[in-house]
């Protein structure tokens, strides 16, 4: 559920349309940044339940796909256990790299904790909505600041400046 209702993906991940059919065309929304307008175009590209997921992800320099998937893991308790693989492929170009560090800063708190917060409240039987995120670090703006003198395009072969 966590990974297929909106709001609990929105909760963990950001707000969305998502709708778990094969070829919805959806999106996510966030703050702007430098070379982004805030909104990931996605669309469900190949849906296995209750197994896989994968979904194309565009937004600024991105042109990506991002991959789920769902494995039983043998645990010594009677309790089940799923682990949750991650990726996201595609990043191409030095830009691409130092997008894919960036966003692996993010997805670390995604995955690490607010993704786990969500599976506590659900597995409690609560709504998957959290308190609101914590303000950003005081090194966010610097590191802003230097994400748009990297990738600032004048000029760019594709001209597709945002």
């Amino acid at each position: 559920m966590a990974l297929t209702d909106p709001v609990a993906l929105g909760a963990w991940l950001m707000p969305n349309d998502f709708e778990a059919t094969l070829g919805h065309r959806f999106t996510f929304r966030t703050d702007p940044g430098p070379g982004f307008d805030g909104i990931v175009h996605c669309e469900v590209l190949t849906l296995e339940p209750p197994r896989r997921m994968v979904w194309s992800w565009r937004g600024g320099p991105l042109d990506t796909t991002v991959h789920f998937t769902l494995s039983p893991v043998a645990t010594e308790s009677a309790a089940e256990s799923t682990r949750l693989d991650f990726e996201q492929r595609g990043f191409e170009g030095p830009r691409g790299l130092a997008v894919s560090v960036i966003l692996e800063r993010g997805f670390g708190s995604m995955f690490g904790r607010l993704l786990p917060a969500v599976l506590d409240r659900l597995a409690a039987g609560e709504p998957p909505t959290l308190p609101p995120r914590p303000p950003p670090h005081p090194l966010a703006a610097a590191i802003e600041k230097a994400f748009a003198s990297l990738f600032a395009r004048r000029g760019s072969k594709n001209g597709d400046e945002r």
